[in-house]
């Protein structure tokens, strides 16, 4: 697999709402940052985290658009991007963006999402 077509894959398994999607894309000992300055490490802490969010945000749409790849070497990358979600909040819809930044590593000839860090939009571009 291509390392630009991880993110496709990615947004397509979220967009699921199904850990069983996620869990090939995810390594072992991987890391989150949500937004909210949660922290979630290892596999088991991720999966936990992504199913509570499933839970909560009923018809989730997420996307990753703008990608900046800082990195792309035999076996790892490393990119920025903005995000976006709207779902469902108790029936309510809400929406959210903000900014992130993802490593990814390549084990047994498939890109994993090794870390990801979810912050606010930034206040300037400069």
């Amino acid at each position: 697999m291509e390392i630009e077509k991880f993110i496709e894959d990615y947004e397509r398994a979220l967009a699921t709402q199904k850990w069983e999607n996620l869990d090939p894309l995810i390594c072992e000992n991987a890391t989150v940052t949500f937004s909210s300055g949660m922290v979630y490490k290892g596999k088991d802490q991720v999966k936990i985290a992504f199913e509570r969010n499933f839970e909560a945000i009923k018809s989730e749409q997420y996307s990753i658009k703008n990608i900046d790849w800082l990195l792309k070497a035999e076996s790892l990358g490393v990119y920025t991007f903005d995000f976006h979600w709207e779902g469902l909040i108790d029936n309510v819809l809400r929406k959210g963006a903000g900014r992130g930044t993802s490593v990814l590593i390549k084990e047994n000839g498939y890109w994993k999402l090794l870390t990801e860090h979810l912050g606010p939009m930034p206040k300037n571009n400069t």
